[in-house]
């Protein structure tokens, strides 16, 4: 039986700002003294993901389900944005399987390099895949945007049809 394959984009950008906390990916980064400028957590890797997902059936993107000007969804946790999307996926399109994750994240300061693992794992527990299938790629913006964070995630996706 041949599958059906969808491939998914998604991308996010937050300004950084003092006395917010950097979150990527679900791993909290203690050491960068500033954080996402967002309604939400601003966790980059996983709103760029939730739109990847969303954009495999044509389902709109986060700030629709979570609009920004609602504050019920203030602070929202990331991973809570990312479950819910893969239930309103799970409904759409019973049974797809998620083949593999490509992202780049884009921070200049702290380097993200050390915690590669600890992204890659979490990630993946969200999504139910092995953390081999979450490929990261880090890069920084080499003094362009040194006040920003950003993410762009390109994902595989196959259905029995």
């Amino acid at each position: 039986m041949s599958r059906e394959y969808r491939v998914g984009h998604g991308q996010d950008a937050h300004r950084l700002v003092a006395g917010r906390t950097l979150v990527v990916g679900g791993v909290r980064m203690p050491d960068s003294p500033r954080g996402p400028d967002a309604h939400s957590d601003g966790d980059v890797l996983l709103h760029a993901l939730a739109d990847a997902l969303l954009s495999t059936y044509a389902l709109g993107d986060i700030g629709r389900l979570f609009p920004p000007s609602d504050p019920k969804f203030a602070g929202l946790d990331s991973r809570e944005i990312v479950a819910r999307v893969l239930e309103k996926l799970e409904l759409h399109a019973s049974g797809a399987r998620l083949e593999n994750v490509a992202a780049v994240v884009t921070l200049d300061a702290p380097k993200l390099g050390a915690r590669r693992d600890d992204i890659a794992c979490s990630v993946a527990g969200l999504l139910g895949i092995e953390p081999a299938a979450v490929g990261l790629t880090f890069k920084t913006s080499e003094g362009l945007a040194p006040d920003h964070v950003q993410a762009s995630v390109t994902l595989l996706l196959s259905r029995a049809p």
